[in-house]
């Protein structure tokens, strides 16, 4: 790269990370610090087949008891993460991963291994509604959907790091890459414990002195009774079974064709490093674009991506199919979270994020279980065929469901105080996405 190409990246970076709240950076080093520990998530489907000789069934059936974990505690977490705030929220589901992660490295029995599957499920996706609430109330509306980018850089960064760096202890011992994973959540429940403060909006003043807060509104009742809202989450959950198979589906696909963990390892390490190469330049390509064009664009990049699956048979042309649908999901996560913020009252964001995240732990649920079932008993190429035709679904909902929705910066105020961090100054309430 010439010096001129080189100082405009260097500008485009600095660009895109500059002027976003300090508390939002210790939350992303906490963000990547979890990450660097991701493990069971990425390899359990290995573990359980290669490491243990289950059948692709059985290892279905325990990530889905993992994804049903994470269906339980969504709905709960956001419940929490609105009433008690967002950092207690955090620690406790950080403290639990770390626990329930480092006693699945001793489980033998495959009741013990479904069991402890379920609740590492339910103790992980539980911080998920307090980390997006946390960021949508610590950052300006106009810097969300950058924020979002570059938190899920951070998700990918270590992602990239630890995929390919955790394949090859799998190949030496998969109880290191659990105890490992246990240990970095502790770290990551540490930096938030000493660095992020609270950011709960405050509520509603007491309409008498002395009484109770006034009713802001805002019930599970409430999410369910929001159409768009839940048509969003709708498409969500049609988008989350699709990026699943790359941790659930593919794995098994790649080990049926006689590819080893390391071989996986490194040909999803791909999504990773396309993803912490691409995120700035894209975040910055996107950020004036038509948000239901890229709802679209991404849906069929990702279905088409997945379906060019049934073609591959070696690592480099598994890895080409990868960065298909890598491109799809760098577009998609920062958009659809912007989205979901837009359309989330202040003082309900931590129950819509639980909403929200509902659908991919639905999705974590059912994907395993598709993918085993379809696998065993039709052939991996039926599988990949169903992804696409996913994908045209998805991408026709957006196009109708986004019709007549109003751009974030020209969407009505929000009525809420601002957010802000514990024993910081109030300020004025800043301008809502929704």
């Amino acid at each position: 790269m010439s010096a001129t190409g080189l100082g405009r990246a260097t500008r485009a970076t600095r660009e895109t990370v500059s002027g976003l709240p300090r508390e939002f950076w210790w939350l992303w080093t906490s963000t990547l610090v979890n990450r660097l520990g991701g493990f069971v998530a990425t390899f359990m489907a290995l573990y359980l087949t290669l490491d243990r000789g289950y059948s692709a069934s059985y290892a279905g059936l325990v990530a889905a008891l993992h994804g049903l974990g994470g269906v339980v505690s969504s709905l709960g977490a956001g419940v929490l993460t609105d009433r008690i705030g967002r950092r207690p929220t955090m620690l406790a589901a950080q403290l639990s991963t770390a626990a329930a992660v480092a006693v699945l490295g001793f489980m033998t029995h495959p009741v013990a291994i479904a069991g402890v599957a379920f609740l590492v499920g339910m103790a992980s996706n539980a911080s998920r509604p307090a980390v997006q609430a946390m960021i949508a109330d610590i950052v300006p509306a106009k810097d969300r959907v950058r924020a979002f980018s570059l938190n899920y850089w951070a998700i990918n960064l270590g992602f990239a790091v630890s995929s390919a760096g955790a394949g090859f202890v799998a190949e030496y011992s998969y109880r290191a890459g659990f105890l490992g994973e246990a240990a970095l959540t502790l770290v990551c429940a540490i930096v938030v414990f000493l660095k992020v403060p609270e950011s709960r909006p405050e509520r509603s003043a007491p309409a008498v002195p002395g009484g109770a807060p006034a009713d802001d509104g805002v019930r599970l009742s409430t999410v369910l009774r929001d159409g768009r809202f839940m048509g969003v989450v709708g498409l969500s959950f049609v988008i989350a079974l699709i990026f699943q198979q790359g941790y659930v589906g593919l794995p098994v696909a790649m080990g049926a064709d006689g590819l080893s963990s390391s071989d996986f390892g490194t040909a999803i390490a791909v999504n990773g490093v396309l993803i912490v190469v691409l995120q700035i330049p894209v975040t910055r390509f996107i950020a004036s674009r038509d948000p239901r064009r890229l709802l679209v664009a991404s849906s069929l990049l990702a279905g088409y991506g997945f379906g060019l699956t049934a073609f591959a048979g070696s690592v480099g042309v598994y890895a080409l199919t990868i960065s298909v649908w890598t491109v799809a999901e760098i577009i998609n996560a920062p958009v659809q979270n912007g989205l979901v913020v837009q359309l989330s009252p202040a003082h309900g964001r931590g129950r819509y994020q639980g909403m929200y995240t509902l659908s991919w732990s639905a999705a974590a649920l059912i994907a395993p279980l598709m993918s085993g079932v379809v696998i065993d008993h039709f052939g991996a190429g039926w599988l990949w065929a169903t992804t696409a035709l996913l994908g045209t679904v998805a991408s026709a909902g957006y196009w109708l469901l986004m019709r007549g929705l109003p751009k974030a910066e020209t969407a009505v105020a929000e009525t809420a105080a601002p957010a802000r961090p514990a024993g910081a100054r109030v300020t004025k309430a800043e301008a809502s996405p929704s």
